[in-house]
């Protein structure tokens, strides 16, 4: 960094249009001109402890750093077409933060978007607190640890997702993704995981109805099931549950063993099912 903006307040269109090689720090992006993209195709800059109340303020940003700063609920969509960025110890209240953008690290962040992390990919989540609706939606290369999520319908359409450490609060989660695995985290929510393929959950605990249903390749290692029932239904599947599944329902192929099941449900299927239920305590197997 060659340059340096600081301790100033901007609210024209195109503010600090094609910025390049600066660091912006202690500066406002807010003001009755209320202009758009103040930051727009910047390239190689920095901005650090900074508030944002402007519209559309990042897009196109290449090799940028978003540190310590404030986008507030009027920063709608904030940064898109994005490549080669950080954004690190910041609260982001702007919905459809994230479009398109590329290898985006995230760390020791708070963010309120709904719609977050659209047709993104390289995106690294660590230490941050997410609440959002559609989250990460068709997107696909992407690495999380310790993250606390909570909304509805969160990685739809994803492929190629690594999840360790977490906590995650929703519903419709997974739906249609490929390449999950989920490690030593907690997933709680309705309907998870359907027509999903490869998906994986491995020391886990996972709560909610009717989870894990039309799954092709999935896999369940040292989980704990709590609340779920009718689950399994016409899913290809090898499962090994610590405790009780409340009930297991048609079972397309392979394997599920538990210590308990409250009842399998072998009626109605519209496909062949051969699925096996294995109870670990009376060493039986029913089909």
């Amino acid at each position: 960094m060659n340059k340096f903006v600081s301790d100033q307040i901007f609210d024209e269109e195109r503010s600090l249009y094609n910025l390049k090689d600066t660091e912006v720090t202690n500066c406002t992006f807010a003001g009755p001109a209320d202009g758009e993209s103040v930051l727009k195709e910047g390239r190689n800059y920095t901005v650090k402890d900074c508030s944002f109340s402007l519209r559309y303020p990042m897009w196109h940003a290449k090799g940028f750093s978003l540190i310590s700063s404030k986008m507030d609920e009027k920063t709608r969509a904030p940064l898109w077409y994005c490549q080669n960025g950080l954004i690190k110890d910041s609260k982001i209240t702007g919905i459809k933060c994230l479009r398109e953008c590329e290898k985006i690290n995230i760390a020791d962040c708070n963010i309120h978007s709904d719609e977050f992390g659209w047709k993104c990919s390289g995106i690294h989540i660590t230490n941050t607190l997410i609440e959002s609706v559609y989250f990460l939606f068709e997107s696909k290369n992407i690495e999380i640890e310790n993250l606390e999520f909570t909304g509805k319908y969160s990685f739809q359409y994803v492929e190629n997702l690594h999840i360790k450490n977490s906590k995650l609060d929703t519903k419709d989660a997974f739906w249609h993704g490929k390449n999950i695995t989920v490690e030593n985290s907690t997933v709680k929510g309705e309907y998870l995981g359907w027509f999903s393929e490869n998906l994986t959950f491995i020391n886990c605990k996972i709560t909610g109805t009717q989870p894990l249903c039309y799954c092709k390749n999935l896999k369940l290692i040292n989980c704990t099931m709590e609340n779920t029932d009718l689950s399994f239904e016409y899913s290809d599947v090898e499962a090994d549950i610590k405790g009780n599944i409340v009930s297991v329902k048609n079972p397309k192929s392979g394997t599920i063993t538990a210590d308990s099941v409250g009842e399998i449900i072998t009626e109605d299927a519209v496909m062949d099912c051969t699925g096996k239920v294995v109870i670990r305590s009376s060493v039986q197997t029913q089909v």
